[in-house]
C-alpha cells in the first residue's frame, strides 16, 4: 500500500478530509481517550493504529486538542532512530503540568520527557498564565531544571524559575522576537525533529479554539515550519472543536475545571471550515 500524505485520528469527526489523507474511525475510543488516560490505554489505542503508522505518514491530524496526549504515543516510533530526537511543540500551553490520574492534553510533554531517544523538547508560543509564578507548583520541575524542556514565551514573567537553579527558558516581547531567538538558537542543534502543533498557539483573528489562545499569527508559524522542514521526521497536528459530552462524571468535572466555552452549531460550523483551510496549508507546507 502506498504511503499517506497524511493520517486523520477520526476520534471526533472535527477534521475534515484533507487531500492525500488516510482516515481511521476511532469514535469509539473517544471516552477511553479523550483529555486524558491512563499510558495502558493509550498503548492499547496502539494496537489499531499500528499498520497505519508502519506506512510512516509524515503528518498526523488528531482533531481536539483534548488528544494531544497522543503525541506520546506517536513518538514511540522513532525510538530506534541512530541519534537521538528534538520535539519542538507550537502550543499556547506548558503541556507539562502536574496531573496524578494518567496522562492527559496537559502534562503530555513530561512524558515526553522520560523518553530516553528524545534528548530535548522546546515549547514555542506559550502566552498561558500556566507558566507563571502564581501556577509554578502545577509544572513539573525536574525537566526544566534540567533543561531538557524549555518554555518559548510571549509576554510572561518567568522569574520563579531562578530558584530551580538554572533558567533554560525564556520571554519575550513579540512573537517575532521569539522566533528570531529561536532561530539562533536553533542553529546549534543537529537532532532530527519531530514536531508537534497545537492551533490553540494561534490568535483567534486566524482560527477559533475552544481553549485560551496564544498571539502567534499563521503566517509566523508558517515561517516558522518552514525553517524546520529541512530537519523534520514526522509532525502531528491538533486544536478542532469539537463538542462532546464525558460519560464518566470525573472527566465532566476535571474538564469543567478548564473553562472550555461550547461553541454554538452555526459557529462550529464556521470554525471547523477555518481549520479546515489552516490544515490545507498546514499540509502543503509539511509535504512540500
Amino acid at each position: 500500500m502506498a504511503q499517506p500524505d497524511a493520517l486523520i485520528l477520526d476520534f471526533d469527526h472535527s477534521v475534515l478530509p484533507l487531500p492525500g489523507a488516510a482516515s481511521i474511525e476511532l469514535a469509539p475510543w473517544q471516552e477511553t481517550i479523550r483529555f486524558g488516560c491512563s499510558p495502558r490505554a493509550l498503548r492499547k489505542l496502539g494496537e489499531p493504529l499500528a499498520p497505519a503508522l508502519a506506512r510512516s505518514p509524515r503528518v498526523v491530524f488528531l482533531g481536539s486538542g483534548d488528544y494531544h496526549h497522543v503525541t506520546w504515543l506517536l513518538l514511540q516510533r522513532f525510538c530506534h532512530l541512530e541519534r537521538p530526537l528534538r520535539l519542538v511543540v507550537f502550543d499556547n500551553h506548558p503541556d507539562n503540568m502536574r496531573y496524578p490520574f494518567g496522562i492527559h492534553c496537559g502534562s503530555w510533554v513530561w512524558w515526553a520527557s522520560r523518553l530516553p531517544f528524545v534528548a530535548g523538547i522546546d515549547v514555542l508560543g506559550i502566552t498561558s498564565r500556566d507558566v507563571e509564578r502564581a501556577r509554578a507548583w502545577e509544572n513539573h520541575w525536574g525537566n526544566l531544571r534540567s533543561g531538557k524542556v524549555r518554555y518559548w514565551c510571549v509576554g510572561r514573567e518567568l522569574s520563579w524559575m531562578r530558584y530551580l537553579g538554572r533558567q533554560h527558558s525564556r520571554s519575550f516581547a513579540t512573537v517575532a522576537e521569539l522566533l528570531a531567538g529561536y532561530g539562533e538558537e536553533s542553529k546549534h542543534y543537529a537532532e532530527p525533529v519531530y514536531l508537534s502543533i497545537d492551533k490553540d498557539v494561534l490568535s483567534p483573528a486566524d482560527v477559533q479554539t475552544n481553549w485560551d489562545q496564544g498571539v502567534m499569527r499563521f503566517d509566523e508559524l508558517l515561517g516558522a515550519v518552514a525553517a524546520l522542514k529541512p530537519r523534520l521526521v514526522a509532525a502531528d497536528v491538533t486544536g478542532e472543536v469539537s463538542l462532546y459530552r464525558y460519560q464518566s462524571r470525573f472527566k465532566r468535572f476535571l474538564s469543567g475545571l478548564d473553562g472550555q466555552h461550547a461553541p454554538s452549531p452555526q459557529d462550529l460550523a464556521q470554525w471547523q471550515a477555518q481549520h479546515q483551510t489552516i490544515n490545507q496549508r498546514l499540509l502543503a507546507a509539511l509535504m512540500a
